[in-house]
């Protein structure tokens, strides 16, 4: 059963307080507005909060992005609108990437088999030429490899191997395609 009072946040954010207070207020008014803003401005803002950006990245509205500092999108990437990036932990995303509207890519959870409820994290890698449809939810710990898709509203627990299409919830393996 889980009891809240023995949770202990030991948690490293990975930057000081002042500079996550900062990001907050910044997402707030260029990432969450619904106001089509030149993906350039994103671009510049998530590098001066320590996260790596290729070049050509699409960043659309209602990006909501937990630490940049934990972030990597490689070149030529689209990130559609209402996207949540939930990086407690890294997430790479490589070039040429689809990561469409509404997907959810959740680095952190809680082990709930633990009386503590204690938070676990791990990385979340997507290859390149991936492409995550609509309202697809990537759990922590997953890795895409190139070339693979995710169907929309798939939810993705485990590794996806290069080529593949998974669709369902959990996924499962529809085909596999040339990479």
């Amino acid at each position: 059963m889980i009891d809240l009072s023995l949770y202990k946040s030991e948690f490293d954010r990975g930057a000081p307080i002042w500079k996550e207070c900062l990001w907050q207020a910044i997402k707030c008014v260029f990432f969450m507005l619904p106001i089509p803003l030149p993906s350039q401005i994103r671009r510049s803002l998530l590098r001066c909060f320590g996260a790596r950006i290729g070049k050509r990245v699409v960043l659309r509205e209602c990006i909501d992005i937990t630490f940049p500092w934990r972030l990597t999108i490689g070149d030529n990437t689209w990130v559609g609108k209402g996207v949540a990036l939930h990086n407690l932990d890294e997430i790479a995303i490589g070039k040429n990437c689809c990561i469409s509207q509404r997907a959810f890519l959740c680095s952190g959870s809680h082990d709930f088999r633990s009386d503590g409820f204690e938070l676990i994290t791990k990385p979340i890698v997507i290859g390149d030429s991936c492409w995550i449809a609509a309202n697809v939810f990537i759990a922590p710990g997953v890795q895409m490899g190139q070339g693979s898709m995710a169907i929309a509203g798939s939810v993705i627990l485990n590794a996806v191997s290069a080529g593949t299409i998974v669709i369902g919830n959990p996924a499962t393996v529809r085909r596999k395609v040339e990479v």
